[in-house]
């Protein structure tokens, strides 16, 4: 990531919106972790954030607008102070 892109990472704000525990979005997202029906780990500029449930689905994921939108049950959303120690699942794809 370029340094351009890491401050603007670094100036968007973090916001979470879950509606009806059913539809969550989130902004300020730099990458993904790992993600499956029961969990999604993400990294955002406030550390990690584990977003728990069943039948969780990624909908829609940009990592250059730090936006990232999960649907399914979401039952719990836990922050970690853990900031990123490499490049997350999809920075490993898309080298």
């Amino acid at each position: 990531m370029a340094i351009q892109e890491e401050r603007m990472m670094q100036s968007l704000p973090q916001n979470l919106s879950l509606e009806d525990r059913k539809h969550l979005s989130v902004t300020g997202v730099s990458d993904v972790d790992s993600f499956d029906e029961q969990s999604v780990t993400v990294y955002t500029q406030l550390g990690e954030l584990s977003i728990r449930g069943t039948d969780l689905h990624i909908n829609a994921l940009n990592v250059e607008t730090g936006e990232l939108v999960v649907d399914g049950q979401i039952d719990a959303l836990i922050y970690t102070r853990e900031q990123p120690k490499s490049s997350g699942f999809f920075g490993r794809v898309f080298r």
